[in-house]
Parts: C-alpha cells; sequence; structure tokens
C-alpha cells in the first residue's frame, strides 16, 4: 500500500489506458486487476478487448467487466471499471496486427483520460503501449504518448523521463533524427530541461536533487576539440541553474555519468538525446522500467516497452513494467508539489 497521500487529488481514481487493443495492453491491465490493486481505478479502454483478454487468461470466472459512464466510480477488487467514450471495436480484431481501428481507439482512449485528468477528476494515468504505425493509419500524426500529451494540455515546458529502482533519466530532446539533435540544443533547452528534472526529483520526494547534465559529445566536448555544444549550451545552462540555487553539475561525459549516478553519486541524469539517456536505463532491465512525462499538469507514468505484437494474444506478457508504473504514480501523488 502507498504512503498516507497529502496530495489533493490522492481520493481520485487511478487511470489506465487500454494503449493499441492489438497489442498487449489488454493482457497486461487484467493480470494486473488479477492481482489486486492498492488504489480504485479505472480503465479508459474497450470493454470487449478487456473481456477477451480475461477469457483467454482464463480469468473470466474471477474478473468481472463493468462499463462506467464517470470516472469516479473508479473500482478495485474483481471488477475491472471501463470508460469508453468511443466506438467499441470489432469483437474479430486480430491480436498482434496493425490495425487502423485499434490504433485510432487507443488515440481516443489516452485523449479522453487526459481531458478527465485536466479537469482534476484522476489521480494519475497509467499508459499501457500504443503503436506508432498503427495510430498513423487510424488518422492520427503524432509520434507517440509524449507529444500528444503536450498537445493536449497546451504545455510548452515538458520532457521524457525513464527510471527505475536505480536510475533517474531526463531528455533534452526526444522523438527527432540524431542528425537534428545539435541544431535542437540551446541554453533555454537545456535549463528548461535542468528545471524539470529538479521537478521531477521532488515530485519522487527527493528534498535536495542533485542533477549531472551529460555532454553531447565524446568526453563531453574535451574543451571544444570534439564539438563546441557543451560550451555553447550546456555549461552557461548549468550555471544558470546554480545561480538560481540547483545542484547541478557537469557536462559530464556520456560514457560514464550514467554508472556514476547508478552508485549513488547523483539523483537524476539530464541526457541530450533519445539513446544516449535510455539505452542505460532499458539496459538495466525492461521489467521495472517506468516512463513518466514530466512538466503535465498531472502525473503520468507509463511502461517502459511497446505493443511486444510477437507475443500478443499468447497469454506470456508480463505486467512488471505496468505494476512498477502504478506504484510510481501513486509515490509521486503522494509527494505531489
Amino acid at each position: 500500500m502507498p504512503a498516507t497521500p497529502c496530495s489533493p487529488r490522492a481520493a481520485l481514481p487511478l487511470a489506465f489506458t487500454l494503449g493499441d487493443a492489438a497489442g498487449i495492453g489488454p493482457e497486461l491491465i487484467v493480470r494486473l486487476f488479477a492481482e489486486g490493486l492498492p488504489h480504485p481505478a479505472v480503465v479508459y479502454g474497450d470493454s470487449g478487448a478487456l473481456e477477451r483478454a480475461c477469457q483467454a487468461l482464463g480469468l473470466d470466472g474471477r474478473l468481472q467487466i463493468q462499463p462506467l459512464a464517470q470516472p469516479e466510480a473508479g473500482t478495485t477488487g474483481d471488477t475491472i471499471g471501463v470508460l469508453n467514450r468511443w466506438q467499441a471495436l470489432p469483437a474479430d480484431l486480430p491480436a498482434g496486427r496493425l490495425d487502423a481501428r485499434a490504433g485510432r481507439g487507443a488515440y481516443e482512449y489516452l485523449c479522453h483520460a487526459i481531458d478527465d485528468a485536466q479537469a482534476g477528476r484522476l489521480r494519475a494515468l497509467v499508459t499501457a503501449p500504443l503503436h506508432k504505425g498503427a495510430m498513423h493509419a487510424g488518422g492520427i500524426d503524432f509520434p507517440g504518448h509524449t507529444e500528444i500529451l503536450a498537445a493536449r494540455t497546451d504545455t510548452a515546458d515538458y520532457a521524457m523521463m525513464l527510471a527505475n529502482e536505480e536510475l533517474r533519466v531526463l531528455l533534452v530532446t526526444i522523438h527527432i533524427a540524431l542528425a537534428d539533435v545539435p541544431a535542437a540544443l540551446s541554453q533555454a533547452a537545456e535549463i528548461r530541461a535542468i528545471r524539470l528534472a529538479q521537478r521531477a526529483c521532488r515530485q519522487a520526494g527527493i528534498a535536495h536533487p542533485r542533477i549531472a547534465v551529460a555532454g553531447l559529445n565524446p568526453h563531453a566536448g574535451e574543451g571544444g576539440a570534439f564539438g563546441n555544444e557543451e560550451t555553447l549550451h550546456i555549461a552557461p545552462a548549468i550555471a544558470q541553474a546554480r545561480a538560481e540555487g540547483l545542484d547541478v553539475s557537469g557536462p559530464w561525459p556520456g560514457d560514464t555519468i550514467f554508472m556514476r549516478a547508478r552508485q549513488g553519486e547523483f539523483d537524476i541524469v539530464v541526457a541530450q538525446y533519445h539513446d544516449q539517456g535510455l539505452i542505460p536505463v532499458k539496459y538495466l532491465g525492461l521489467d521495472e522500467g517506468v516512463n513518466v512525462t514530466v512538466g503535465l499538469p498531472f502525473v503520468r507514468t507509463s511502461v517502459d516497452h511497446g505493443t511486444a505484437f510477437d507475443i500478443a494474444g499468447q497469454g506470456i506478457a508480463d505486467p512488471a513494467s505496468l505494476r512498477a508504473a502504478m506504484r510510481m504514480a501513486l509515490r509521486m501523488t503522494a509527494h505531489e508539489l
């Protein structure tokens, strides 16, 4: 059970989004409910997809699917409360295959959950994976969850953070080509990421976060020998953040800073681009990895993996990452500032 909460949202239901119904999202959610939840919850998704997942897992005798009209009626125990303001998916939706209907549904479920969270009707939002290709086939042109969340909430300053029990990493740039990263860096982008890293740690209950900033280039530029992004953008932002009272250091070489953070020297690392930051976290294991969107008007966490079409419908998906995302959402809202 989570600690006694101090957040005004704490009495509200936790929200799960189904994600792409042709992937492993329905199975993960059913398995998590079958384990027993520590807090009332509601699923934004398709009742039929969850019913079929219950049947496939032999849990239809234990779990009941209950359509809901409002999120305030969250459920626990043997009932999965489902809220769907979109159309029902077909009963013959194939598992493990890209389908525009499932892609569009994943987007609609997410948008409805975002709207309710922003309206103060949900404690936090935990998202199962969506498939970008299926979503695009359904007419939605977004790179992923993070960008949808930011656009829907009109959030300008946001970042992706991946975390597990050993490491927290927040990204300056997210879903852009590697060739475009240097041009996307600026002192403003760096200071924004550093401030968001401070906020993320404070939400996690860390009173005085120690923030490390990774360089972009080998050896953090080696004084300009291997690139000048560190001297032009990163170091000035660090100096600005320190002047604001933040405990931040760097730029540190990317090949050692994550090890130092894992050993306890820092509470969070600000990484410059997607793979620089995500490879170290995912190397430690996908099971406990959690994706957090920092900067939103509510807490959103997610699994650290995709729709896994290759195993969808086989009854072997592991809910460990979804469980970790749920637990982190509850912890973060217990300390929400």
